[in-house]
């Protein structure tokens, strides 16, 4: 359906720059829902601190974009076409700038962001930096200036977390889980939609320049206090 949705923008832009007197072909094709919709489950907490620690022990790229996206809630493609300069950790608050770049788009005009690095992403974002100080890319396995290869990183990511997570845990998965962890500690929602990058539900929220990475950061340092907590009364 999102092949046929994009197939179809292309030619009816061409139809209508090019004064074609023709309808679409691909306007009415008909797709049978089969509810063949695959649920992706958020990681248990005990399970997203083993995966976690793992990254910690194995100490490698792949590992490095597993943290990195297990304390942001980035989207896979988001993070694996970052360059090196979009990773700020010399100021007061450590962040990652996601915005577009010619080799990777972003998925809607709100997926620009700024996100603080905290926890797991912090130590990722700093092992990443430190492997590689005079490249361009965070994560040159993956990207070039031409091209992010997002699908073959997940191939990969996902077949490590299948055999430490549940049944229907992906590596998008992480992105229930920060939603759902956001929650737990009362988050605001609109705070919640800008670290995510999130489409806003009215109007509204769209006006001014949004929260500050002081408030955001506040927001997920109470996430990994929560999760201290957590693990405590375990």
């Amino acid at each position: 359906k999102r092949n046929f949705s994009t197939i179809r923008s292309v030619i009816n832009l061409t139809i209508s720059e090019q004064g074609i007197d023709c309808r679409n072909p691909f306007s009415r094709v008909f797709f049978p829902d089969l509810d063949d919709v695959k649920d992706r489950k958020p990681f248990p907490e005990e399970v997203l601190k083993v995966l976690q620690s793992h990254c910690r022990i194995e100490d490698d790229s792949r590992r490095w974009l597993v943290a990195l996206i297990s304390d942001t809630g980035m989207r896979l493609a988001e993070a694996v076409g970052l360059a090196l300069d979009d990773l700020h950790l010399n100021g007061e608050i450590p962040y990652v700038d996601i915005k577009p770049h010619p080799w990777r788009s972003l998925k809607t005009k709100g997926s620009r962001r700024r996100v603080p690095l905290v926890g797991e992403a912090l130590w990722a974002a700093q092992r990443i930096v430190a492997s590689n100080p005079n490249g361009s890319f965070a994560f040159p396995e993956y990207t070039n200036a031409k091209i992010c290869n997002a699908n073959s990183a997940s191939a990969a990511l996902n077949k490590w977390i299948h055999s430490r997570a549940p049944r229907g845990c992906v590596v998008h998965s992480f992105r229930h889980s920060m939603r759902d962890r956001l929650r737990a500690v009362q988050c605001p929602s609109d705070v919640i939609d800008q670290i995510g990058g999130w489409s806003s539900k009215s109007i509204g929220e769209s006006y001014g320049e949004g929260y500050s990475l002081e408030c955001l950061e506040e927001a997920m340092l109470r996430i990994r206090l929560n999760k201290c907590k957590t693990h405590e009364l375990l």
